[in-house]
């Protein structure tokens, strides 16, 4: 399971403008790719919409070996009912504090040295008020579930991931693949888990053999598949291939192969500039 790797969070945004406002100005993300598409994807990779909507990565560096957000966005669709299923994610980076402070984005401080933010749309951002690594400064990813011993067992056990810690008190327990990539941490909300219509996607890449062997698996155990395995076209890139899994909770997990997904994921130097020029 080495050979898998954390590679991007999906987020459904309405404000485009603000948003990128966000991450390029108060996290200090950069543009890495923007993409326009015409009708829904067939993975639902927009959510359950099928007109005009686009795609825009944002990230600390290159997709090959930084976890990044990915941003999408439904013409006409202006707003996403939030629901308890995204806890937040972690990012280490004095600067982003600096940059909201100076910026006048609200921040709270939940103890020394780090504060809670939120992104347009209201998800929430936790900011350690340290030096930015020179490696991926997002640290982990937080998820709700409403059994933290049922979900332990599918990500550990079906997916692969290594148990890196426990915290009994918070009812956290915290996931990974290898000790370097961003964490996937797992937080018991003490109910029901609410995904409303703000609902996301976490996503990782393994070799493209295993995806058969990983789907087989999922069915075997009854496990729930939204997207049997699928061929994605970008015109003008790489094809890819990617099944797309639900978790005990519902929450969405795609799975893409990863060799196609590098040269796919390639930076573009025009992402910026793309995404300025499209429409509001």
């Amino acid at each position: 399971m080495a050979l898998r790797r954390a590679l991007h969070f999906v987020f459904k945004i309405g404000d485009r403008a603000k948003t990128a406002t966000f991450y390029r100005d108060v996290l200090g993300m950069k543009v890495l790719r923007h993409e326009e598409f015409e009708e829904g994807c067939k993975a639902s990779c927009n959510g359950p919409y099928d007109g005009r909507w686009s795609k825009t990565m944002v990230g600390f560096g290159p997709e090959d070996d930084h976890f990044v957000v990915e941003l999408t966005y439904n013409y006409g669709v202006g707003e996403y009912k939030l629901g308890n299923d995204f806890r937040g994610i972690t990012l280490q980076s004095s600067s982003a504090v600096s940059n909201a402070k100076r910026l006048g984005w609200p921040l709270t401080e939940v103890e020394e040295a780090l504060y809670l933010i939120h992104a347009p749309g209201g998800y929430p951002f936790y900011l350690v008020d340290k030096e930015q690594p020179s490696t991926d400064p997002v640290q982990k990813v937080c998820l709700g579930v409403s059994d933290l011993h049922r979900s332990t067992q599918y990500w550990a056990t079906l997916l692969g991931m290594k148990v890196k810690e426990k915290n009994e008190l918070k009812k956290t327990i915290l996931l990974g693949f290898t000790d370097t990539q961003c964490k996937l941490e797992l937080h018991d909300v003490g109910g029901t888990v609410d995904h409303a219509t703000a609902f996301g996607r976490i996503a990782f890449s393994c070799p493209r053999e295993q995806l058969p062997e990983l789907e087989a698996l999922i069915k075997k155990e009854s496990q729930k598949i939204l997207t049997p395995l699928v061929s994605l076209d970008t015109p003008g890139k790489a094809t890819v291939e990617v099944v797309i899994l639900a978790d005990p909770d519902g929450h969405e997990i795609c799975f893409v192969g990863d060799e196609a997904f590098r040269e796919l994921s390639a930076t573009d130097p025009k992402g910026n500039d793309l995404l300025d020029k499209s429409d509001p």
